[in-house]
């Protein structure tokens, strides 16, 4: 009894890990398949992106950080100067995050009429279908829905921060709000990024959203690896094209095949 016991256990363990690992390998994935010859064209606008925005977003941190900094300094009471040590890094810990978070969203925003393209490439080449050809003068006309859907991504977003910070008001609960805010923000990046390959199949936010629940361990570890990757100076300039092509693989692997029994179905 005992060891059929552990080794059911031991066979959800396994299981468990697998699939957080797919959502770890798509990504991996996706940051091979952007430096192919077919794909590199489609890199290089959300690239051009990601490096102004992300050099703007430096300096005019900078200059916030030193401001920031003399203003703590001044907060604190001479007594208490040695706090200095725990607080400097904390700050800049938090600065380090809020910018990072700004770039990918500014960065997202601004480049999502061309991550489409860069999807549809990637798509054909793992799959060696032609997607329907999108001119530039259909890509200009797509803008203003695309860039409401961001923005609706966006007010979906602040409904959860909401939610979240006043459980983090809560006692006892709000020990678990840093997880929560983890979960919210693995969450995100993969509707983000899902939305591009799932796009260019019609399929609208809210169905995205059915669907990845569908697969949530997998969509979180994907979003978590990408939310890792951010941290990281300079490989988080190739975050967006990666994962962009790493969502699509995922896109292929996992939706796409149950998705064109559905269309073929109706």
């Amino acid at each position: 009894m005992n060891t059929a016991f552990i080794a059911f256990g031991l066979f959800l363990l396994s299981l468990f890990f697998n699939i957080m690992f797919k959502g770890i390998h798509y990504f991996l994935a996706g940051l091979g398949l952007i430096f192919k010859p077919k794909i590199r064209p489609f890199v290089f606008i959300p690239l051009l992106i990601n490096v102004l925005i992300f050099s703007i977003l430096i300096y005019y941190g900078w200059q916030q950080y030193q401001q920031g900094i003399a203003w703590l300094t001044a907060q604190l009471p001479t007594w208490l100067a040695w706090l200095e040590v725990v607080l400097i890094p904390l700050f800049i810990i938090a600065a380090l995050v809020v910018v990072f978070f700004t770039f990918t969203l500014v960065a997202n925003f601004v480049s999502s009429p061309f991550n489409g393209l860069l999807a549809e490439a990637v798509e054909k080449r793992l799959t060696g279908e032609e997607l329907p050809a999108t001119s530039w003068s259909q890509i200009i006309k797509t803008i203003p829905s695309v860039l409401m859907t961001e923005i609706n991504k966006l007010l979906y977003y602040l409904r959860w921060v909401i939610l979240i910070l006043l459980l983090s008001f809560i006692p006892v609960i709000n020990l678990l709000t840093p997880f929560l805010w983890l979960i919210l923000g693995a969450w995100m990046l993969v509707l983000q990024y899902m939305d591009y390959p799932m796009g260019n199949h019609g399929i609208k936010l809210k169905q995205q959203r059915q669907l990845l629940s569908h697969h949530l361990l997998m969509s979180l570890s994907f979003g978590g690896v990408v939310l890792a990757a951010m941290l990281i100076p300079f490989l988080n300039l190739l975050i967006m094209p990666a994962a962009i092509a790493g969502a699509t693989q995922f896109w292929v692997m996992e939706f796409r095949p149950s998705h064109r029994t559905d269309t073929n179905s109706h």
